[in-house]
């Protein structure tokens, strides 16, 4: 069992950023605003994706096994 439950930095960037997405997305979707859906929503998903991955290759993320 880990100890840290997934509470590291990596962690916790791609849920903030991923959260700020879905929220973005929906809002744009209510507004029928498709290039924010797409760049603001979609966009910043993926871009927490990313970063989350690479503080996690920068050794911020939980310890591989």
């Amino acid at each position: 069992m880990s100890t840290n439950h997934g509470n590291t930095p990596a962690a916790w960037t791609a849920s903030i950023v991923i959260m700020l997405a879905f929220l973005i997305g929906t809002i744009a979707v209510v507004i029928a605003n498709w290039p924010m859906f797409w760049i603001g929503g979609v966009g910043l998903g993926i871009a927490g994706i990313v970063a989350s991955w690479v503080m996690s290759m920068m050794g911020m993320g939980k310890a591989r096994a």
